[in-house]
């Protein structure tokens, strides 16, 4: 399964969550300050190819922004930086499909449950990833990726422990996604340079479409 034929619907397990990481490429990790750009953004992202987002709770207006972009065709919502338990119903109400969090706790464990919301927790070390691997989860965010180690530590653990896929996120570019993504424990990779400021404060949605394309455009190489 590719992030093609995936729809918000069949998003309903762990094994989901790992298809969506696989057809996703380029995860854009999105914090939106104007509510407007919400739906202008979510289409150019999807025109260019980029269909996997993860709208991030870091303003107050991501809630709003994920339920706005959940209408859009042909996009998959995600809601990112979650680390209150009270977020995660929120966000699935909200029409989030997964969620993605900094960190992994017992509290946000037991919140991820309850909610039925498919959850990437992020992790920085080994015994992190054995934490999480324990609690179950074997779809990871490594984060923040650079200052983690970046393709060194990915290489590094996927001898140890191979049968973690991640999802580095933190300090990735364009021009370094490509040997992150060779990786054999990577599926995807988050980056913000997708969204850039300027270009969201400008309304320039044709840059934002470019960008988009040639971040699909990596899944080809």
């Amino acid at each position: 399964m590719n992030a093609s034929n995936i729809t918000a619907s069949s998003i309903t397990s762990t094994s989901s969550l790992l298809d969506i990481m696989r057809g996703a490429i380029v995860i854009p990790v999105i914090a939106i300050d104007d509510p407007a750009h919400a739906v202008p953004l979510a289409r150019a992202l999807v025109a260019g190819g980029i269909r996997v987002l993860e709208v991030t709770l870091r303003t107050a207006h991501g809630l709003a922004a994920i339920r706005a972009m959940s209408a859009v065709e042909g996009a998959i919502v995600g809601v990112g930086t979650l680390t209150q338990p009270d977020e995660f119903a929120a966000a699935r109400d909200a029409g989030a499909v997964f969620g993605v969090s900094p960190g992994l706790t017992a509290t946000l464990i037991e919140a991820a449950k309850k909610s039925g919301l498919p959850l990437l927790p992020g992790v920085m070390t080994p015994s992190e990833v054995l934490a999480a691997r324990e609690a179950g989860f074997k779809q990871l965010k490594l984060f923040p990726a650079v200052p983690a180690g970046g393709v060194g530590m990915l290489n590094a653990i996927a001898g140890p422990i191979p049968d973690i896929t991640f999802c580095p996120t933190g300090g990735i570019s364009i021009e370094t996604a490509p040997a992150f993504l060779a990786c054999k424990n990577v599926a995807c990779v988050g980056g913000s340079w997708l969204t850039p400021k300027d270009a969201l404060a400008a309304g320039d949605w044709a840059r934002i479409t470019e960008l988009a394309r040639a971040a699909a455009a990596l899944g080809a190489k």
